[in-house]
């Protein structure tokens, strides 16, 4: 049976209050896809309270006799015991909570290609108090599923970004733009446009590193040296990507419209592209990796869990892709 394990993330943001909320619309019977919530129900219990919502709990055991969805029903699985249910504050014996059901669902999606995951905001800070090594879901679920490599995309109605570099600090980046990273990830972005999004021959804009696109070695080298021999040769293998555009005029209307996505050097320089056009309504989608894996693209908001004024609207367009993908 296709079906969506949802791992809401850090218990005291609003990963919780998502499902909670979504659980009690219309959506919820029309997306026609089982979803089972992967939380400790005492969890989900407490925090239906704070939000004033009535819920039903069906609590199972095995992922293959799950149901349809029922409004106002949650199918929930247990996989460990949730230290502190309070929200809005971070505790670090509830980073053990996160990662265990991170990879229950992790491999529960490995074993079955009918199951989707989709993952609620993590907070890094907690997780790291217990694992220094921890960058994030999609370094994570690369390490997880043995993965050569991974690819971070956001994308949305509007435009799909994806990122070469992900949660590096910046004085980082340069030194790790690479020919073969650059190769590789643009490789991963064409299969997956094509297998996933169903987009015959994808045109792929790929972004400068250096301001005006290094203006020919003149603010900076590593277009010259790196990025066009890397286009040069996704070239020669028909991977219709052109060559490096400035990042300040790569959004312009009429490249937008003449683009499936845009492959971009580091983190902050595509999403604040998207989250501006496209806030609220953006999934992260993990590609590269044998599994499917939809995201919200917001934080754990602290400052308004456990109080109904989190947006929903994220939440749902993770469900939807990954319905899409599976």
């Amino acid at each position: 049976m296709k079906k969506i394990i949802y791992s809401p993330g850090e218990p005291s943001g609003i990963g919780p209050d998502l499902i909670i909320q979504l659980c009690t619309s219309k959506f919820w019977v029309d997306i026609k896809l089982p979803i089972v919530c992967l939380a400790d129900p005492k969890l989900l219990i407490d925090r239906a309270s704070k939000l004033g919502k009535k819920i039903k709990l069906l609590q199972i055991n095995d992922l293959d006799k799950i149901q349809k969805n029922k409004k106002n029903h949650i199918q929930v699985l247990c996989v460990t015991k949730c230290n502190n249910l309070k929200p809005g504050k971070l505790y670090k014996s509830n980073a053990s909570y996160v990662l265990k059901n991170l990879d229950f669902a992790i491999e529960n999606a490995l074993n079955d290609k009918n199951t989707a995951l989709v993952t609620g905001p993590i907070s890094k800070e907690n997780i790291i108090s217990i694992n220094k090594k921890f960058q994030g879901h999609t370094e994570y679920i690369q390490k997880k599923t043995a993965s050569d490599n991974v690819l971070m995309l956001l994308g949305s109605d509007k435009l799909k970004v994806a990122l070469a570099t992900t949660h590096l600090p910046l004085k980082n980046v340069a030194k790790a733009i690479t020919k073969k990273l650059i190769t590789s990830k643009a490789r991963i972005l064409n299969d997956e446009l094509k297998n996933k999004f169903k987009i015959k021959n994808p045109k792929i804009t790929l972004l400068g590193l250096n301001p005006h696109a290094g203006e020919g070695g003149k603010i900076g080298s590593e277009e010259k040296d790196i990025l066009i021999p890397a286009v040069k040769e996704l070239r020669r293998k028909k991977i219709n990507i052109s060559y490096p555009k400035s990042a300040d005029t790569a959004f312009t209307k009429k490249l937008l419209n003449e683009t499936d996505a845009y492959l971009g050097m580091y983190h902050d320089q595509v999403l604040p592209v998207i989250k501006a056009l496209s806030f609220g309504s953006t999934t992260n989608i993990t590609l590269g990796v044998p599994i499917i894996r939809t995201s919200v693209d917001h934080g754990v908001a602290l400052d308004i869990a456990g109080t109904a004024k989190s947006d929903t609207s994220s939440l749902k367009e993770a469900i939807k892709i990954a319905k899409k993908i599976i």
